[in-house]
């Protein structure tokens, strides 16, 4: 029995070494892991739980590279098949703190997008506590097709589903495709975490409110009233919704209406990229504990404080003793 399988996209990522240098200045990189499913995986990993991806590589050296670092961590990879004709994913990231950090997908023909109903099938999503897709997995057949088997699959063996928004709109022929295919999903899932820009894209139905700059539809600026958003998704069925909201910490939004702020703690930002993950991996580690809301999304804002001091994502990820030293620094929990 896994405490957590988590699904959807996984990557090479090739971080600036030159931090603070414009993008078309970066002179040399660093190769480190990357996806959201594959960071919220090592990080829960790390805190001390028996952690699973359900993800595809291709049969190339970038493959054998990230299945070289999942092994080395403990994270389980018998579910991360090889796709032949596919490639490995790769994101090359620039860094420019305290708010800027541009970065370019290779995600054309990935292998990641190949996973399939009988790669799902394989990994007995029954076997696991807890079960967290990333939204982007539903961006493409056939893993679309994989990740609402899987959801079944979830639902019908009473294994609770955390979607992760994980809106990258650059990853869907149109930006308001991913609110349609979110709000169908959303239904299968106990929980659901997400940033507000997030949250305001998965009810996306005006093009009028998306204003994209520069090409960089990852960041896209979106209107829109946040709080009636938040409303509309969890009249979807949400146990709770849980939204990050970075320096300010996080809130939970639960179906009796109740929410709950959670102070985030203040450090000083090198690189924001993966801290969203990190928090995904502390508030599930929280939640498998018996932890209430406060103290699970307060873990997971302190794995992502910890996170935005470093230089990249997965291989950064904080241990739970280095969790515990940061939150007694701080005045605990």
């Amino acid at each position: 029995m896994y405490d957590l399988i988590t699904y959807g996209r996984s990557s090479i990522d090739l971080y600036s070494n030159n931090i603070g240098a414009p993008f078309t200045e970066i002179k040399e990189f660093g190769a480190f892991v990357g996806g959201s499913p594959l960071n919220i995986a090592v990080g829960a990993r790390r805190l001390g739980l028996n952690s699973a991806l359900l993800s595809a590589v291709g049969e190339d050296q970038v493959g054998e590279f990230l299945l070289a670092f999942l092994q080395k961590e403990g994270v389980e990879t018998k579910f991360i098949p090889k796709k032949k004709g596919a490639r490995t994913s790769a994101v090359v990231l620039g860094i420019q703190p305290p708010d800027n950090f541009p970065l370019v997908y290779y995600r054309d023909n990935c292998a990641d997008s190949k996973v399939n109903i009988d790669d799902v099938i394989a990994a007995n999503i029954g076997n696991c506590r807890i079960f967290e897709i990333s939204v982007t997995a539903l961006n493409i057949e056939p893993t679309r097709s994989a990740a609402f088997f899987a959801a079944e699959e979830a639902n019908r063996k009473h294994v609770p589903i955390i979607a992760d928004l994980d809106f990258r709109a650059d990853q869907w022929h149109d930006p308001r495709a991913f609110g349609v295919t979110t709000r169908a999903f959303l239904p299968y899932c106990k929980f659901a975490l997400g940033t507000e820009e997030e949250i305001l894209a998965t009810m996306l139905k005006d093009p009028e409110q998306i204003k994209i700059k520069n090409q960089q539809i990852s960041a896209p600026e979106i209107r829109g009233n946040v709080d009636s958003a938040i409303k509309e998704i969890m009249a979807l069925g949400l146990e709770a919704l849980i939204v990050k909201r970075g320096a300010k910490g996080s809130s939970v939004f639960l179906k009796n209406g109740e929410v709950i702020d959670v102070p985030g703690f203040p450090v000083e930002v090198v690189n924001v990229l993966g801290a969203g993950d990190a928090f995904a991996g502390g508030f599930i580690f929280g939640y498998l504990n018996g932890w209430d809301w406060y103290k699970s999304c307060r873990m997971g804002n302190a794995c992502g404080a910890i996170l935005v001091t470093k230089h990249g994502c997965a291989n950064f990820n904080p241990t739970y003793d280095e969790v515990m030293t940061f939150v007694e620094s701080k005045g605990g929990f």
